[in-house]
């Protein structure tokens, strides 16, 4: 699955639930909460928009370097690479955080049931399908606004003339 579908999936996902979150529960969860959370989480792949961060920040670092010195290539990367593999577990915060969030918005209650949906034919689907559509859904509202933005410039241009201005 590539970062594009797996950042749709967790956008879809989020604006899924924030649509459908009530108001947050409690200010502290409780353990059994934070467990289905972490769960719910992991069901979904929630997460698996952050994979790439350690990396893309490593990376960015690496960049900041060989922009100031080119000669330091080599290395930047034995030291991106290890770096990577030592900061690759801290994704693990990542999880618990998001699984706390979704803990305090949602009950236990309301979670196992979500994630009854999501462990459903359905659900499944939907958590297959979503990136996809979403991707589909972003394409087309770019080449609509690229189109809408043409007419706009053009009914513009036709004001201004009308207004004896030369665009």
């Amino acid at each position: 699955m590539s970062f594009v579908q797996t950042t749709y999936r967790a956008a879809a996902l989020a604006a899924a639930l924030a649509v459908f979150a009530p108001a947050a529960h409690a200010q502290q969860p409780s353990a059994a909460a934070l467990a289905s959370a972490k769960e719910f989480v992991n069901l979904t792949g929630a997460t698996q928009i952050f994979s790439p961060l350690v990396a893309g920040v490593v990376e960015q670092s690496k960049m900041l370097y060989l922009q100031q010195n080119p000669n330091l290539s080599k290395d930047l990367n034995e030291i991106s690479a290890k770096l990577k593999a030592e900061l690759n577990p801290r994704l693990e915060e990542l999880n618990v955080e998001m699984a706390r969030i979704y803990a305090t918005r949602f009950t236990e209650a309301e979670l196992k049931e979500i994630m009854t949906f999501y462990g459903s034919p359905t659900g499944k689907k939907v958590l297959i399908e979503q990136p996809q559509a979403a991707e589909l859904s972003l394409k087309f509202a770019q080449d609509w606004s690229i189109k809408l933005s043409d007419e706009v410039v053009a009914k513009m241009r036709d004001e201004l003339k009308k207004r004896g201005q030369n665009p």
